[in-house]
């Protein structure tokens, strides 16, 4: 998933939810204007980049999905403990062999356009689901499954047991079947529905009256949509936004009222991603010589103030299973390493280079940028640096492979190894680099057919090793993540991936 900040079911999952530990920004209560506000129990949010698409399967991003968690739902869906819980459906089972899933539909669970779910919605979105283009993993399970409907019964076959098929079927989110206008006015069954967007101004959403779950506290919620974090923050100072997620320890420092700062991890890899298909980043050796020139340790201290975890490959620390801490210092920082491997390479007086990355995220990717600047130049290295507006990026960099290098975090959309590491094979539309390595290709594969946890485990570390070898990125960090909330507020829950959960949110 790409979470610029870009958008993996396994037994680590518990680990992820965050710390509970919460702080005071200042003294003082924020002063909330409440121009924007038509009744008490509602709210504004803050978030610094627009949806990508109101389409539960043309959805790209991190930053659209956390927001439409809200309103679309699977039979399953993610709770804040990293386990799955029956949603749509009242209840599921596996059978002993791990082949057959069979979901039993909950009775009247109703369409935020009011009309029934039925099993023929189900079928429709498990095959829409299926031919989305945005969620690679995903869709090719549940091409390779058999499913068809049987009473009230979803019955999935699947031709060999797959230990990451719950997370998969939570991400195929239940749509009416005769609705064809999912990009404009979305339908889904969540705990709120949709109410407007608009380009780079807002989304709103309100309480579902019909939602069969909890219902949501709120009345009301509204996604603020900035140009940048340093708005968010103007806004938060001016009281005119009561949340805000994904800030940095120095941006919550300079905040002068009295909100809730509560802390966790983003779950995120963050990287200096090298497009592997241009020259020089087409040679391994230039790979690794970058990895050696570039001080981590420096680049995270200058850019998040030491906060937050080093990484050494495509996998967050939470995800505790296949993280190997012993990645993060596979290169050390050695100026004459580096020179030497550029030399072999053919570039002995070095090379010249673009670091591009979304202008909305100066922090921290600007900052990153700005040290990488300098340290490379130490080697013989010139390097431009070139912000864009997040919507160009995401077209350009990220969809049309037109870069250079780039500054930006991947998470996933499923809790699963596959969901973190199946972009980076070689024929994987989401190879944004143009990673191309047999031997990772052929341990993805392995790790995908084993049937044994352990072995699957290991193929998968095998991958992370070899991105790590052949210097596929040069690895960064994992951010630390703050969310500055309103001290009327309370309820607010992380979970492992990008998810901002209002359902939970409520006034003291």
């Amino acid at each position: 998933m790409l979470a610029c900040l870009l958008c993996a079911c396994g037994e680590a999952t518990t680990e992820a939810t965050g710390s509970s530990d919460e702080t005071t920004a200042s003294s003082g209560e924020p002063q909330v204007t409440g121009g924007e506000r038509e009744s008490a129990n509602e709210i504004i949010v803050g978030i610094p980049q627009d949806l990508d698409s109101l389409d539960p399967y043309q959805m790209g991003t991190a930053g659209t999905r956390e927001v439409l968690f809200n309103v679309f739902e699977g039979l399953v869906k993610l709770s804040s403990d990293g386990s799955y819980v029956d949603a749509v459906a009242a209840s599921h089972s596996v059978s002993e062999d791990g082949l057959t899933y069979t979901f039993t539909l909950r009775d009247g669970v109703l369409f935020h356009n009011g009309e029934t779910v039925t099993t023929e919605d189900v079928l429709y979105s498990f095959e829409t689901c299926a031919a989305s283009t945005v969620n690679e993993s995903v869709a090719a399970a549940l091409s390779a499954a058999q499913i068809t409907a049987e009473g009230n019964d979803i019955v999935i076959t699947l031709a060999e047991p797959n230990s990451d098929f719950l997370a998969y079927v939570s991400n195929a989110y239940i749509t009416p079947a005769d609705y064809t206008d999912q990009g404009t006015a979305p339908v889904g069954t969540g705990p709120f529905r949709f109410v407007s967007y608009s380009v780079q101004e807002s989304f709103v959403m309100e309480k579902n009256p019909d939602y069969y779950g909890t219902p949501a506290y709120l009345d009301k919620v509204t996604f603020k949509i900035f140009d940048s974090t340093e708005a968010e923050l103007m806004a938060l100072d001016a009281g005119s936004i009561d949340l805000c997620a994904h800030l940095q320890y120095d941006q919550i420092s300079t905040l002068n009222n009295g909100y809730t700062v509560l802390d966790s991890t983003m779950n995120l890899a963050v990287a200096l991603y090298l497009n592997n298909g241009v020259a020089p980043f087409d040679n391994q050796l230039v790979r690794q010589a970058l990895c050696w020139a570039i001080d981590v340790d420096e680049v995270m201290a200058f850019a998040t103030g030491g906060q937050g975890v080093k990484i050494g490959s495509s996998m967050f620390p939470n995800f505790t299973k296949y993280f190997d801490p012993s990645l993060a210092d596979h290169y050390g920082y050695d100026v004459e390493k580096a020179k030497e491997l550029l030399a072999e390479a053919g570039y002995p007086d070095g090379f010249s280079f673009t670091i591009t990355y979304a202008s909305e995220y100066e922090h921290p990717y600007g900052d990153m940028a700005a040290v990488i600047q300098q340290q490379l130049a130490e080697v013989g290295i010139t390097v431009e640096l070139e912000p864009i507006e997040w919507a160009s990026w995401y077209t350009d960099v990220y969809q049309g492979r037109e870069f250079e290098s780039t500054l930006v975090g991947f998470d996933t959309s499923v809790l699963t190894a596959s969901g973190m590491l199946q972009r980076w094979t070689s024929n994987a539309d989401k190879n944004m680099i143009n990673y191309s390595n047999a031997d990772y290709d052929a341990a993805f594969a392995a790790a995908q057919a084993s049937q044994d946890d352990a072995e699957q485990t290991e193929l998968y570390k095998q991958c992370l090793e070899i991105l790590s070898d052949t210097a596929a990125n040069v690895y960064i960090q994992d951010l630390a993540e703050y969310v500055v909330i309103h001290p009327s507020l309370e309820g607010y829950e992380f979970y492992p991936l990008y998810i901002l959960d209002m359902s939970t949110v409520r006034y003291t």
